[in-house]
């Protein structure tokens, strides 16, 4: 599997597709076990809390609408700038509005998986 925009964009799709469906299977296989993610609280959180969120349904997204800014490719790593246009409930707190992201995809030998990234709520 290469690092290409093309297939980083089919995995931002599949991504938001298992968010969504909190597709357990997906979230487990593509997030590193050394993630690290900065939500808009300010929060860092791991892989272990996401998928727990997921597991304990804290986390439910009713829609999310993706708009790319860029993705640049070096060498082994794919930087992802995306703002989302999410509705939905995380921890029992509505959210409704626009989210952007920064997130990075490393390349394994036979992998790509996220490594970490940030929120920020623009509106």
């Amino acid at each position: 599997m290469s690092l290409t925009e093309e297939k980083i964009i089919q995995l931002e799709y599949k991504l938001l597709e298992a968010i969504q469906s909190s597709d357990i299977d997906f979230l487990e296989t593509y997030l590193h076990d050394d993630l690290l993610f900065i939500v808009p609280d300010g929060q860092t959180i791991t892989k272990k809390i996401d998928l727990e969120f997921h597991k304990s349904k804290q986390m439910i997204i009713e829609k999310i609408t993706p708009t790319f800014e860029n993705i640049s490719i070096i060498k082994d790593t794919a930087i992802v700038t995306v703002v989302y246009r999410t509705k939905g409930t995380i921890a029992e707190n509505h959210i409704d509005g626009e989210f952007k992201y920064i997130r990075f995809w490393k390349q394994f030998i036979d992998e790509i998986k996220i490594i970490g990234g940030s929120c920020h709520q623009i509106k």
